[in-house]
């Protein structure tokens, strides 16, 4: 297919994005002897990797986990090389997949989806881009993802800053150097948390304007252990098995005791274990941790006195503690020196809830 304005196609089906599951739509497609083409508004595959390109970021599933099954031939020949890895090497390897399969030719970059319109006299989709194609398809597949569109902010006075102002989800693709730069950054959510340390390190003053804070606990991330690599390559489809039937969608250690059934120090220990070791499973400790209110206070209280510990102004830490909604009601982040970032010298914390953002000049 040739980008030609106005041009009228005919398909078995439109997949719209070619993040992950665009391009594994795609290929699963062309297996069934389907003809499909996917639409990317991008100039490049990738998706949410594509698009995220801020400091410090990077996958909060670990790398084993965090790749196509489809193929174990791509299992096993590609390596990761960290627990969790960061975005230009996932970028890499959506890349790889893309060529290794022979995506490529079935997929237009830069080219947005206007309309998907359903005749249900036909059953067929007309689909029409920016570029002019109108396509009819047998079936549209949307696999523009959750992360596709930035949530812009609305504060009086930014479209008139004379400085310089960025979203996570829209970085420039060439970076941004903040040396010795003011920065602030508004949020304390996944990206913040991740970014925040990185800016922190490079910035001459970092002002951090937080609404509501959020949990977070370490990544303790690493080079990937070739033991553990090897391991998981002898018996991926075990690995994989495991991972389907996991409630949070990876493996992980599961604890089927109750949090409010062992003794203080046992429940302090497994607390303190998940911790050391990092990461998402903090949230499998005890099997009600997520669906007790008892059960949670104690996993609750114990990020508190974690992040008590790790911040040294008292009223920074108290800031930073969240006590409104429960552990686990959010997306738990993952993060490198996040709480530790607030004891630099050159980074300051506003809190929304006392001081809200009324105009930025």
């Amino acid at each position: 297919m040739t980008n030609v304005h106005g041009q009228k196609l005919t398909l078995d089906a439109v997949v719209v994005g070619a993040g992950f599951a665009g391009l594994y739509m795609l290929h699963r497609l062309r297996g069934l002897g389907f003809t499909a083409r996917i639409f990317e508004a991008g100039k490049g595959v990738g998706g949410t990797w594509y698009w995220n390109r801020y400091p410090g970021a990077r996958c909060d599933v670990e790398s084993m986990d965090y790749s196509y099954s489809f193929s174990d031939e791509l299992q096993q020949e590609w390596r990761w090389t960290e627990r969790y890895s960061s975005q230009p090497e996932i970028l890499k390897y959506i890349n790889h997949v893309a060529d290794r399969f022979d995506l490529r030719r079935d997929i237009t970059l830069e080219t947005r989806v206007n309309s998907a319109v359903f005749d249900e006299a036909t059953n067929r989709w007309t689909v029409r881009t920016d570029r002019g194609h109108e396509i009819s398809a047998r079936f549209c597949i949307m696999a523009t993802g959750c992360l596709s569109t930035t949530q812009q902010p609305t504060f009086k006075g930014l479209e008139s800053f004379k400085g310089n102002w960025y979203h996570t989800g829209h970085w420039p693709h060439e970076g941004v150097d903040f040396t010795g730069q003011r920065v602030a950054v508004i949020g304390t959510g996944s990206s913040a948390i991740q970014s925040i340390p990185i800016i922190a390190a490079q910035a001459a003053r970092l002002f951090v304007f937080q609404r509501t804070p959020n949990f977070s606990v370490p990544a303790h991330n690493a080079p990937l252990d070739p033991g553990y690599e090897r391991a998981v390559k002898a018996n991926y489809a075990e690995f994989r098995r495991q991972a389907r039937e996991s409630r949070v969608g990876f493996v992980v250690e599961r604890n089927d005791a109750s949090a409010l059934e062992v003794s203080d120090e046992e429940r302090t220990r497994e607390y303190e274990a998940r911790w050391k070791r990092g990461g998402l499973g903090f949230s499998s400790t005890f099997n009600d941790v997520l669906i007790s209110k008892a059960a949670n206070d104690t996993a609750a209280e114990f990020f508190r006195a974690k992040i008590r510990s790790i911040v040294r102004d008292p009223n920074v830490a108290e800031t930073l503690v969240p006590k409104t909604y429960p552990l686990g009601t959010k997306r738990l982040c993952v993060d490198t020196d996040y709480y530790a970032t607030f004891n630099r010298d050159n980074v300051s914390l506003v809190d929304l809830t006392k001081t809200p953002i009324e105009e930025i000049t």
